[in-house]
């Protein structure tokens, strides 16, 4: 006999058969006359009852199975007169894997979210962080099934690279020297061409200059893979290890990239309703009781379209008093993006038409001469979930650029050459993966949507 997963016992042709079920305790409570254990086994966010007929097991068989253990359990499935379950199994034999003492930490109470970061190898047993996981990995699928049906094909961008694609230098170097006893050059420098790679190298934080090399080519590419940042940021908002989708299409327009940005985000967002109804519903009673609400808010509405200078326009106007100050060439904060989703339009909305200062250096310059074809989504709690562009495609204009910014050109003659050799108008955008499982869960600290986070000081397990 083969094990049954919990997420599949809660079946009415199973009733009255023999089963077999494995997995960890969660409760246990009872007399001396029948006991009542709540297992799970991750499946689901669904516990199975099991009932021990005290009649067919002494205390001594029953005195390991304590919260945290793990054990399997062969028996019947019954319909149960219980509230809370449709089910339960009627315990014949039991066989204890492993046990767990009091000292477990995911005892039967509430745990504070910050205690549970500290236990960060253990949380996932808990309810919320089951719950948090399956719907990761429901949208991770449903992001390679969107483009897979879309005929994009998934590129593999290089996690160590020579180029910041942001140009805002926050990378994590990667060595081989010894630390203790750098090698130097006449000048006194630390000389690279004894490295590994023989040259400066870091960790990617973006694959989009790759992916633009593989739009250009294969004419509809997504990443979709870790990224880095060395940001001194100790947010609710800021991991410094997290995961980017990075779709790019040759051929398309500013306006089509922000039709893909749409549809995509909403897809994501209609798979995890459609797919993890139970741990979302358990994350809207526990956490956010607007988050059901709110997530099909998203999906039924469209978004605004609103270039960058009219969104300022419309936040001087607000008579709202800011933490930062609001003008035209301000790089717009949370509070900002939050005020013209959750209060003026009350929907998620698509700013564009961003001042070239504020931007990257790939961004197309729109005829003015002062702002670029750059497009941000901006969603209700988060502000900005999606940040993308048409890219320059006009070799002297980007070449321009790269050298006002002083940009060294020993690392980016390479993406010039996709400008020199059958250039194309093209665009693309990204989404931080955390970001959208953030906004999906109703979660509000981003260390709580990625298994393990890594935030400055801080790199346990």
């Amino acid at each position: 006999m083969s094990h049954i997963k919990v997420v599949n016992i809660f079946s009415k042709e199973l009733i009255g058969h023999e089963v077999e079920v494995k997995g960890w305790v969660r409760t246990r409570r009872g007399n001396k006359y029948v006991q009542f254990v709540a297992l799970n086994d991750g499946s689901t966010i669904k516990n199975i009852q099991i009932v021990f007929d005290m009649e067919k097991f002494t205390d001594d068989d029953l005195r390991l199975v304590t919260t945290g253990a793990a054990i399997r359990v062969v028996g019947t499935l019954v319909e149960s007169m219980g509230k809370g379950q449709t089910v339960e199994v009627q315990a014949a034999e039991l066989e204890i894997y492993g046990t767990a003492d009091d000292t477990y930490p995911m005892q039967k109470k509430g745990h504070t979210l910050e205690f549970l970061r500290e236990k960060a190898h253990l949380r996932p047993r808990t309810n919320t962080f089951g719950a948090v996981l399956r719907i990761r990995s429901a949208l991770a699928f449903a992001i390679h099934r969107f483009f897979n049906e879309r005929g994009f094909f998934y590129l593999h961008t290089p996690l160590i690279t020579a180029s910041d694609c942001e140009g805002a230098g926050a990378m994590f170097q990667v060595t081989t020297l010894d630390l203790e006893n750098l090698p130097r050059n006449e000048e006194g420098k630390v000389d690279y061409t004894q490295d590994f790679f023989g040259k400066m190298t870091a960790l990617t934080v973006s694959g989009q200059l790759e992916g633009e090399l593989g739009a250009t080519a294969l004419g509809a590419i997504y990443t979709f893979g870790p990224t880095f940042r060395a940001e001194r940021s100790n947010t609710p908002r800021h991991l410094a290890e997290f995961w980017m989708i990075e779709p790019e299409v040759a051929f398309n327009t500013i306006a089509e990239n922000m039709d893909l940005a749409e549809e995509f985000i909403k897809y994501c967002i209609v798979h995890a309703l459609e797919h993890c109804a139970d741990d979302i519903a358990f994350l809207n009673d526990h956490f956010d009781n607007e988050l059901i609400e709110r997530l099909k808010f998203v999906v039924d509405n469209d978004f605004v379209r609103l270039p960058y200078t009219e969104g300022v326009k419309i936040l001087e106007a607000s008579g709202k008093k800011f933490e930062f100050p609001v003008y035209w060439g301000a790089d717009l904060q949370s509070e900002h993006e939050r005020y013209l989703v959750e209060e003026h339009f009350r929907r998620p909305v698509i700013l564009t038409d961003y001042p070239k200062e504020i931007k990257a250096f790939y961004m197309k310059m729109n005829d003015d001469g002062k702002t670029v074809r750059a497009m941000d989504v901006l969603f209700p709690k988060i502000g900005e979930i999606i940040g993308g562009s048409e890219r320059e495609e006009n070799y002297d204009k980007l070449l321009a650029r790269i050298e006002e910014l002083h940009i060294p050109m020993k690392d980016m003659w390479w993406y010039l050459d996709t400008r020199r050799f059958g250039t194309v108008p093209h665009s693309g955008f990204g989404l931080g993966f955390e970001r959208l499982v953030l906004f999906v869960t109703g979660m509000t600290n981003i260390r709580d949507v990625i298994p393990f986070p890594r935030t400055p000081n801080n790199a346990e397990f």
